[in-house]
């Protein structure tokens, strides 16, 4: 039988100066693709991070007074591990996140204040691959990301803003999401990886509630497992996928 062909993987652009990264929790990021952000701010590039809440749902054993502060530490030395030192939070409450005219807004004025030419998000679609169901968080947010970034260079959606300072950007150029299952680029993951092993292992209060293995262990055997197999579609080299939409 003919071996079937694997698709390969486009670099991702390379002609832009600042992203915004927009998530529902702590450690989306770290889980999805903060090797690619390693290597973007080592070239000089700005990458600001929103999370549209504090996590403070998710750990069963910490009540959210106390989870929420935790999460918002761990998610601050994460990002600065990979060149990130502006984290925000939109203060949405986690688990219960609604796609809506309130986030579409939130999220437009983040992209007005920090006007990215490339916007990061993640998987929007109900499942992981057709194999594990997203959850409603992820869908939200990630479906607001993609159509703030057209609202904010609107002046007529969401006029408030402009009340407020913030003038319409329409400089978005492309909205990227990472662990989509229809990837269509990569960045290489070489110079990153490492780092992104530490970045992820800052969340170590979520990642010792979540598992029972040893958490170096997992957070490695997790990141170079994904930048390896994606490296298969893009020249055998570890990779971070994204499914990228221009603007």
């Amino acid at each position: 039988m003919t071996e079937p062909t694997i698709t390969q993987l486009h670099p991702m652009p390379e002609d832009w100066r600042r992203a915004l990264a927009v998530v529902a929790h702590p450690d989306d990021l770290e889980y999805g693709c903060s090797a690619a952000i390693a290597a973007w701010t080592d070239a000089g590039r700005e990458v600001a991070y929103v999370l549209a809440t504090r996590g403070e749902a998710g750990i069963d054993t910490l009540e959210p007074s106390k989870c929420g502060p935790l999460r918002e530490q761990e998610q601050r030395a994460s990002a600065a591990v990979v060149g990130v030192s502006t984290v925000e939070f939109l203060d949405h409450k986690d688990g219960v996140i609604e796609y809506g005219i309130a986030l579409r807004r939130d999220i437009a004025a983040a992209i007005r204040r920090h006007r990215p030419e490339l916007v990061i998000t993640l998987n929007h679609r109900d499942t992981w691959g057709g194999v594990a169901w997203n959850t409603p968080d992820h869908v939200a947010v990630g479906r607001a990301t993609l159509d703030a970034a057209g609202d904010a260079g609107n002046r007529w959606i969401f006029p408030e803003l402009l009340e407020q300072g913030l003038e319409p950007w329409n400089g978005v150029r492309w909205v990227a999401v990472a662990g989509s299952s229809t990837p269509t680029h990569a960045a290489d993951a070489t110079a990153g990886l490492e780092r992104a092993v530490r970045s992820l292992l800052e969340h170590r209060t979520y990642i010792e509630a979540l598992t029972d293995e040893d958490p170096e262990t997992y957070a490695r055997g997790f990141l170079t497992g994904n930048a390896t197999a994606t490296g298969e579609r893009f020249g055998g080299k570890p990779a971070v996928a994204f499914e990228l939409f221009g603007r």
